[in-house]
């Protein structure tokens, strides 16, 4: 068995991050690094990861339900004409991270968005342009990164269109969290066309 890879209660064989509890078992067999495409979907991808950022991504996960109420889907054409009132209502909402910076970021980032739309640009087309060449499989934990090239090029290209907390590490994340990149574990039983 490679190295991390460890046997969940169900006799399947896991990334160590992905067998409990139940929720992290859920996403990490049927979401973490599938292809997601669209801006929408992106567009709630990129700011989850954000609020992630400092946090444990289990918090973000219990949280998602709420997020996507507090947000309304994350529909960039709806979040971006949020006003200082919605902030404060998103401030009071004990259902999501309560954290200033990322509910401004979220807002500054749909308008962004809008803004690459009205140029012509594709937020999805954008993303998925930094995608890496498919590598082998990592064997164990150690050798997943953190930061790529790949990801510190799509954190300047999205600060070029206006976009914040979008960090390489942040970016990275939702590199992998999207699909862009396969760190699956060799043995992992998730498997991804995108593995060679």
């Amino acid at each position: 068995m490679p190295d991390d890879v460890i046997i969940g209660a169900d006799g399947l064989p896991r990334c160590p991050w992905g067998a409990d509890p139940p929720v992290y078992r859920e996403y990490h067999d049927t979401e973490w690094g599938r292809p997601v495409r669209g801006d929408v979907a992106l567009f709630e991808r990129i700011s989850l990861e954000a609020f992630q950022s400092g946090l444990s991504w289990l918090i973000i996960l219990r949280k998602r339900p709420a997020f996507r109420a507090a947000f309304r889907g994350f529909d960039p054409s709806v979040v971006a004409a949020f006003t200082s009132t919605d902030v404060e209502r998103l401030m009071g909402d004990a259902g999501i991270v309560r954290n200033r910076r990322k509910i401004d970021a979220t807002v500054t980032n749909a308008r962004a968005l809008l803004a690459m739309k009205a140029s012509g640009e594709s937020l999805s087309e954008l993303v998925w342009s930094h995608a890496p060449a498919p590598l082998s499989r990592p064997i164990s934990l150690s050798d997943v990164a953190s930061v790529t090239p790949e990801s510190r090029a799509l954190s300047i290209a999205l600060r070029a269109r206006g976009f914040t907390f979008v960090g390489p590490t942040t970016m990275y994340a939702a590199m992998q969290a999207c699909g862009i990149v396969d760190d699956h574990l060799a043995g992992c039983h998730v498997v991804d066309n995108r593995a060679v």
